[in-house]
């Protein structure tokens, strides 16, 4: 089908082009998370892990601010740049972890744990941000718990993989919402057993929001960004990857000479290892949404005030 047959787009508009132009003309500057479609990797000024786009975010002079990822990605741009526009190419790009995790059920649950400092990683929404005392992301979520006196008890939310194995990490006892990455729990252990055995020589580097049964398995355990050094450090010549094949990309980019190998989800008829709502995002909409200036992220200023302090104190202590 065309791109006239599906948008609008002149089939034989250069998008990769029109893009560049639209970059220069709005002063924009495109971020692109590791689980974006390659195209779209290919064509950011920036691509990176939670942590280094909100660090990047939160010191770009751009007026624009184009997010190729999801939208609490997005909105943690808004909630760093008030003054800048910041731009998602499809507002459905949500978050499994976001959405389990409603605000009005959180704030009870907070309730149930008072004195407790909250840490929230960072795959949550903007209410469920303004309750917390600290932001994390998989790159320093032991870090930043770590930083929290010994003597207080902590919350962790929402993703309760990455809390158990941050606790694990510290020895110290969390309290776990309840959340997961619909992702990273479709992993087949099964089928990365299997993988195991077929390359016996591969090293296998996961993500911290698979399961405990999966991550047992791993030779590292990391943020995107600390798979990528790992494979760049690590002899092995092959490496089974247990995260968003996405990162697989700039993976090979950066190491031609080694082998990636995705772990499948459980069911074979379906890509079920892909994040969908990452995958919404297309090179299509990323063009209108620059040519339009629309979907733009609204926010209300005293939710983003609340929310924006625990953010700082993340990005303070990274």
């Amino acid at each position: 089908m065309s791109r006239q047959g599906i948008d609008g787009i002149d089939p034989d508009l250069d998008l990769c082009e029109a893009i560049d132009d639209l970059r220069r003309e709005l002063n924009a500057v495109i971020l692109a998370h590791y689980y974006q479609e390659s195209e779209i990797q290919d064509l950011a000024d920036f691509v990176g892990d939670s942590l280094a786009l909100s660090q990047q975010a939160a010191r770009t002079d751009a007026e624009v601010i184009v997010f190729a990822g999801v939208h609490f990605m997005a909105e943690t741009a808004k909630i760093l740049n008030p003054d800048k526009q910041v731009l998602l190419p499809d507002l459905a790009a949500g978050c499994s972890l976001a959405d389990g995790c409603p605000a009005d059920e959180f704030a009870a649950f907070l309730e149930r744990h008072p004195g407790h400092a909250v840490v929230s990683y960072i795959n949550c929404s903007l209410e469920t941000k303004a309750m917390s005392d600290f932001i994390c992301t998989s790159s320093n979520a032991a870090k930043i718990v770590g930083a929290v006196p010994a003597d207080r008890p902590v919350v962790f939310a929402p993703d309760r993989h990455l809390g158990a194995w941050v606790s694990g990490q510290l020895g110290r006892d969390l309290v776990l919402w309840p959340g997961s990455c619909e992702v990273h729990e479709q992993f087949s252990e099964r089928k990365l057993v299997e993988l195991k055995i077929a390359h016996p020589g591969a090293a296998v580097a996961a993500h911290p929001e698979c399961t405990e049964a999966l991550l047992q398995h791993a030779d590292h355990v990391g943020s995107t960004s600390a798979i990528l050094k790992f494979s760049r450090e690590s002899e092995a010549r092959e490496i089974i990857v247990l995260t968003e094949p996405g990162i697989i990309h700039q993976l090979r980019k950066e190491n031609p000479d080694k082998t990636f190998i995705a772990v499948p989800g459980t069911d074979e008829s379906c890509s079920c290892n892909e994040c969908p709502y990452m995958r919404l995002n297309t090179l299509e909409k990323l063009y209108l949404c620059m040519r339009d200036r629309r979907p733009e992220i609204v926010l209300d200023e005293a939710m983003r005030l609340k929310a924006l302090k625990p953010i700082e104190r993340m990005l303070a202590l990274s």
